[in-house]
């Protein structure tokens, strides 16, 4: 019985806590309909509601807020310039276009792409592919250092034409050989 009279004198006390305050205290663009908001007032709205919530932690923050990792430049050899771009593009997003020679259809640009993606993949080197053209594709590294690997492991590959890596582009080996293995599907 105790309990009880506890629990409902606490739930009265949480009540009458929480009352809803009167025009007279609040602030002129809050009292204002809601639909006659405007930018600063919403902007002033999310800050107040933004104001008591902890930072977030490093790894889930956007990447243009994020501090770069630290960069020891006693460390790189500067007569290297991929490795020196390699160096600093670590943790950072980057995006690599990709061209597949002799022409293709969009299918078989589809199919090859899908098979180097895979590969990468096996290699432990994450990019996700975007088809933009009948014969170009993005493929797009979270890491942008693994990116040199890629373009290493790409220019070597048949039927490759050239890879677009940070303005600078690299033919590809082996760009005239024609591979012929467009599988049918059901």
């Amino acid at each position: 019985m105790r309990k009880t009279i506890f629990l409902l004198c606490l739930i009265y006390f949480a009540i009458s806590l929480g009352k809803k305050h009167s025009d007279e205290e609040k602030p002129a663009w809050a009292k204002k309909d809601i639909r006659d908001y405007s930018d600063a007032d919403l902007e002033r709205l999310f800050d107040q509601w933004e104001e008591d919530e902890e930072p977030l932690p490093e790894d889930e923050l956007p990447e243009h807020l994020r501090k770069p990792p630290a960069l020891d430049l006693t460390k790189l050899d500067m007569t290297k310039p991929e490795e020196v771009m390699q160096a600093t593009k670590k943790g950072q997003t980057l995006m690599m276009f990709v061209t597949v020679a002799n022409k293709p259809s969009r299918a078989r640009s589809e199919e090859i792409t899908k098979i180097w993606q895979t590969s990468l993949w096996s290699n432990h080197i994450q990019a996700e592919r975007y088809l933009i053209d009948d014969d170009r594709a993005i493929f797009m590294f979270k890491d942008g250092s693994q990116a040199w690997t890629a373009k290493e492991f790409l220019i070597e590959q048949e039927e490759l034409k050239e890879v677009q890596l940070e303005s600078q582009t690299y033919p590809g080996k082996k760009p005239d050989v024609k591979n012929k293995s467009l599988r049918d599907e059901l």
